[in-house]
């Protein structure tokens, strides 16, 4: 790794990038172009994508990190210099000759736009400063008559919890209020209550080890602190805007819990050793309780699983009565058109629809005309290839979000044609393709609405021939 006594290694040098393009051209990784080798990536404080053709392990072993050690201090270089630059994540190209002439292209970074997952294109593009997608826009309906399940109980949870944990350290009423006062809502009684016979602090266990597992079987999770309950809201539920924009925010009638990103109402106690957040939650469903107790996976942007009425029944193990009323009629609000879902845009069109994803595509490519006029239509992404005229998005005037490709994007910008209503737009690259191309559509895209470019920083020098 590099050595902590030595100078920090500059980002805009290239003898910072030494180790990575020597490991890339002795690889032979990337798409020749003539005599020189050309070589793409991407590198960030958090992983990397490069690349290379790495040795297989051994025969009956299983690859270990010795086996990229060179790789990991190539990367780590550069890493170094993104921490000291403040940089989170930059990509780049490079071209090497057979003498080692080598021309690098750094791209970005722009705050206008998100890193790509695994590749050096550029992720999805923040047209307007601070914009988020509508689902995260999205606030809990009221519940008229929603009252706390008949069978919340405080006094009998707090009893019970006294048996389970009699060494419990309780939170002081002074506390709770603090805990109040920090979230800026009042906590439910039942709540209240779990607190006062356990404030949860790892500080009050001192040296009893297996305090956190009784009171985990105790309460049926992985309590919070006191100090740590949060308002699972939806700037709490982070999602890249690519994948948020294709989500849609849908309660049925029957529903216990709202389909939201997150709620105000929602106080975020525990977790279920998964990742999983327990909550109670205070904006229920129409057929759901004030109070009951809910699960956002990890693995889902929208909506919460019910586990109990409230946490009363959660802490004595009891199932809800809660059977979910019957299945929801209408057609999907986010609708995918491809060779395993929908079969046509036709198919998908209806006045709810809010999301058209049309996906890998084996026929003619689709008309817009079916989706054309639809009151709530906000987010289109179209596989490279799938839409017979790009022209006709100028006929949904609704849009926040626009994925399209290279080619796609070209006509829209040719003709002038990119709607101003869009909040973020995204570039699909089909297979492997050169960045620069990709990065001049973004930038243009981005001059539309005046936002930071990605800027180019060439930088040139020699690597020598090859040993």
């Amino acid at each position: 790794m590099t050595d902590q006594n030595s100078p920090s290694p500059s980002l805009h040098d290239l003898a910072t990038w030494e180790p990575v393009l020597r490991l890339l051209r002795n690889s032979g990784a990337g798409e020749q172009d003539g005599p020189s080798l050309r070589v793409a990536g991407r590198i960030g404080r958090g992983g990397w994508s490069l690349p290379l053709r790495r040795r297989l392990a051994p025969s009956g072993r299983a690859a270990q990190a010795v086996d990229m050690r060179d790789e990991a201090e190539a990367v780590e270089r550069v890493r170094h210099a993104l921490a000291d630059a403040g940089v989170d994540d930059i990509s780049f190209t490079a071209e090497i000759a057979p003498t080692g002439k080598t021309t690098l292209r750094l791209l970005g970074p722009s705050p206008a736009v998100e890193p790509g997952i695994g590749t050096p294109h550029p992720g999805a593009l923040l047209l307007v400063e601070g914009a988020v997608p509508h689902p995260w826009r999205c606030l809990p309906e009221p519940a008229p008559g929603a009252a706390p399940a008949p069978s919340a109980d405080p006094a009998l949870l707090e009893r019970t919890l006294r048996e389970r944990l009699p060494d419990a350290i309780g939170a002081t009423e002074a506390e709770i209020a603090t805990a109040e006062a920090r979230l800026g809502v009042t906590l439910p009684e039942e709540l209240k209550a779990l607190y006062r016979v356990t404030r949860s602090r790892w500080q009050d266990r001192g040296e009893d080890h297996e305090a956190a597992e009784r009171a985990c079987r105790a309460v049926g999770c992985e309590l919070f602190a006191l100090d740590d309950l949060y308002i699972a809201d939806a700037p709490s539920r982070h999602c890249r805007w690519e994948f948020a924009a294709d989500e849609a925010v849908v309660t049925p009638p029957h529903a216990a819990v709202q389909g939201l990103v997150g709620s105000p109402g929602w106080i975020a106690f525990g977790d279920n050793g998964g990742g999983d957040r327990l909550a109670v939650d205070l904006t229920p469903g129409p057929r759901g309780h004030v109070g009951q107790i809910i699960m956002l996976s990890h693995e889902e942007n929208t909506g919460a699983e019910l586990l109990a009425d409230c946490l009363t029944d959660l802490v004595l193990d009891r199932p809800s009565k809660h059977h979910g009323g019957g299945s929801d009629d209408q057609p999907p609000a986010a609708a995918h058109v491809n060779i395993r879902s929908l079969r046509s845009v036709e198919a998908a069109a209806h006045p709810g629809l809010e999301v058209l994803s049309l996906g890998v595509w084996d026929d003619e490519p689709f008309s817009l005309a079916p989706v054309t006029g639809l009151p709530r239509l906000r987010t289109l992404t179209a596989y490279p290839g799938t839409l017979a005229d790009p022209l006709e998005i100028t006929k949904l005037t609704g849009l926040e979000f626009l994925e399209l490709g290279p080619q796609e994007w070209r006509v829209l910008l040719d003709a002038g044609a990119v709607p101003r209503s869009l909040l973020a737009a995204a570039i699909t690259v089909h297979g492997i393709q050169d960045p620069l191309p990709i990065v001049a559509i973004a930038n243009e895209l981005l001059a539309l609405w005046d936002r930071p470019q990605i800027i180019q920083t060439v930088l040139e020098g020699d690597l020598g021939p090859l040993p």
